[in-house]
């Protein structure tokens, strides 16, 4: 590590507006800096002790009374020396205390410094300090699972049980040609070749599972869709449970898409409403209803709200332009009496309907549990390993690549050191996620900077 990592730094771990503070202070230093400024000395605190006492300027004011918590090395967050000041969250204190711990040999912390330090310091893996940023920004239940369980080394140990099983394959090829003069066969081929596609199975799943955590990540894109008047902008407040879109019986008042999101069983959801379809004159109007048409390719779910029994081109059209995505035919209005005499039947041409009031709320819920159920989230257990960050993604389709190769040089019986390389190759890029072959600060820096001060 270089002198920038060995410096003491310091900054503050929690959020503003709130009653207490935390400031942290990690390095060799920190127990004896944060000292310079406490009433009590802590030279000799034993670890994993709490002080109370006051922090004290140069002169000698109390600027506050706090608890500092002590922490010595390798027993730490980050596996450092390190302290954490408990104070009352006022701009004037934060900022006092961190003058004076700067003034005495800190330095304000980088963003992701902690972290990165502990992947540094060997207490986790790259995965692992990646999750902890997923875990601050986790929205849901779902995403907060997954973040929890890449942290508690879930995906860390499938990728070691992985690269386990490749150097088992590598050194049985490199051991036959340590003997290759000798006409020895380590190696059952067929045998091998069946462990290489169980390990390619498993890259693929994992990375398939992409889509899914990509999906809990960003929401589910849910696009609702409809001619003007049919309550599109109402059924949209009514599942955000906020007035978000405007509401209007002029036709066309939605002219451009209004996005939002709320969460359904601990599943976040992305509504889309999109401008009426129908035939309009009106410039910005048809530019809208276009619009409409390019959020359906996003969209994963599509609610068809209607308030009248289509007519087959109707249905015709939209089944075309909703292929290979989930539609929920929505009827609307039923709080009206003569809604009976036009409801919209069930029938081979037009699946079962969920009736509905976007106006009273009426079988929201039914609707809602539709939604869901349509998004076929599988449920997220502790142990299950779901894959939502790009760069690990990107690893695992080079490894399905390199594995892939082994897969048709045992396939076409090429000779042990050809297959060697696209096993080592696997090996290595399946070491980056964890960071095992990460050595550039270019690299780390870059993974870090997205982290907030603090941690």
């Amino acid at each position: 590590m270089n002198n920038f990592h060995n410096e003491t730094i310091c900054a503050l771990a929690t959020a503003t507006g709130g009653a207490i503070g935390i400031i942290r202070v990690s390095g060799a230093d920190a127990i004896t800096i944060t000292g310079k400024i406490f009433s009590k000395s802590i030279a000799d605190a034993r670890p994993q002790t709490i002080h109370y006492g006051e922090i004290k300027d140069s002169e000698g004011n109390t600027i506050d009374d706090v608890l500092i918590s002590v922490f010595r090395a390798p027993h730490s967050y980050t596996g450092e020396d390190s302290t954490e000041i408990s104070c009352h969250c006022s701009r004037y204190i934060i900022s006092k205390i961190l003058e004076l711990l700067i003034q005495n040999g800190c330095r304000q912390a980088q963003p992701g410094e902690y972290t990165q330090r502990a992947f540094l310091n060997g207490k986790m893996d790259l995965s692992q300090a990646e999750a902890v940023a997923d875990l601050i920004a986790a929205s849901n239940k779902a995403t907060h699972q997954i973040a929890l369980g890449q942290l508690r080394g879930n995906f860390s140990n499938e990728l070691a049980q992985l690269r386990s099983q490749l150097l088992k394959i590598t050194s049985m090829l490199e051991l036959e040609l340590d003997f290759s003069d000798q006409d020895v066969n380590f190696a059952d081929r067929g045998q091998l070749l069946n462990l290489a596609r169980q390990i390619d199975e498993r890259i693929t799943t994992l990375a398939h599972s992409f889509e899914t955590g990509k999906a809990l990540k960003e929401g589910i894109p849910v696009a609702i869709i409809g001619k003007t008047n049919v309550g599109k902008s109402t059924l949209l407040n009514r599942l955000l449970h906020e007035d978000k879109a405007i509401v209007s019986s002029i036709h066309g008042t939605t002219r451009d898409v209004i996005e939002d999101t709320t969460q359904i069983n601990g599943v976040t959801f992305r509504f889309i409403d999109t401008a009426g379809l129908r035939h309009t004159d009106d410039e910005i109007e048809r530019l809208g209803i276009e619009r409409t048409y390019k959020k359906l390719d996003e969209a994963a779910i599509v609610l068809w709200l209607i308030d009248s029994v289509p007519s087959a081109e109707e249905i015709e059209e939209i089944n075309a332009k909703t292929t290979g995505k989930k539609l929920i035919i929505v009827e609307n209005k039923i709080d009206k009496e003569q809604k009976e005499a036009t409801a919209a039947p069930s029938s081979p041409s037009l699946p079962h309907t969920i009736k509905i009031s976007a106006k009273f709320g009426t079988n929201i819920d039914t609707l809602e549990n539709a939604i869901y159920t349509a998004s076929d989230i599988p449920e997220i257990k502790a142990n299950d390993v779901i894959i939502t960050n790009a760069r690990h993604y990107d690893a695992l389709l080079r490894s399905h690549d390199s594995i892939s190769r082994v897969i048709e040089g045992l396939n076409a019986n090429l000779s042990g050191d050809l297959l060697s390389e696209d096993l080592r190759d696997c090996i290595h890029i399946l070491a980056e996620i964890v960071g095992g072959e990460v050595t550039t600060d270019e690299v780390l820096g870059n993974i870090f900077s997205h982290f907030c001060i603090g941690k």
